[in-house]
C-alpha cells in the first residue's frame, strides 16, 4: 500500500488517498478512474509528499514509558500475591461467599472473572477492582 497527497487542479482541494501500488496509481490516472471527491474533476495530480520516518529517539522513548507502566503493574502485582490470597476461577464465588457471611470478615482476594460475572457482581453491591496483569516473563 502506498499513500498519496492528491491535488484538484480545478477546485485546488488537496487530498489523501491509498493506493494498492504506485503503478495501480498510474493505471486509474491513464484509464481516468481518479477523480476529485469534491467537484468531481478528472484534473487530479499527485503532489509532493515528504515520507514519514520514525524517529528512534522517539521508539526509545516509548519504550522507556512502557518498561515503567510495567513496572509499575509489576509492583502491584507482587504487592497482591503477598497480601491476597489467590482463588483462580472462583473469584465471583469466593467473593460472593464473603459479601453475604454474616461474620463479614474482611478477606482479600484476586483471581480472574468474565465482564459478565463481574457485571453481576456490582449488580449485587460487591464491590470488585479490575488491574491489569502482566507475565513475569521479558516480552
Amino acid at each position: 500500500m502506498i499513500k498519496y497527497r492528491l491535488s484538484c487542479k480545478n477546485c485546488k482541494l488537496i487530498f489523501d488517498s491509498w493506493f494498492a501500488t504506485s503503478k495501480e496509481y498510474d493505471k486509474l490516472k491513464k484509464k481516468k478512474l481518479l477523480n476529485c471527491y469534491h467537484c468531481n474533476s478528472l484534473k487530479v495530480e499527485k503532489t509532493l509528499m515528504a515520507p514519514k520516518l520514525i524517529n528512534k529517539n522517539f521508539i526509545d522513548e516509548k519504550n522507556k514509558d512502557l518498561k515503567k507502566y510495567k513496572d509499575t503493574i509489576k509492583k502491584y502485582q507482587e504487592f497482591m500475591k503477598k497480601n491476597f490470597e489467590y482463588v483462580g476461577e472462583n473469584f465471583s464465588q469466593k467473593a460472593r461467599s464473603i459479601y453475604y457471611n454474616d461474620n463479614k470478615e474482611k478477606k482479600r482476594i484476586y483471581g480472574t472473572a468474565s465482564k459478565k460475572d463481574l457485571e453481576e457482581l456490582k449488580e449485587e453491591g460487591i464491590d470488585t477492582q479490575m488491574i491489569p496483569w502482566v507475565e513475569d516473563k521479558d516480552n
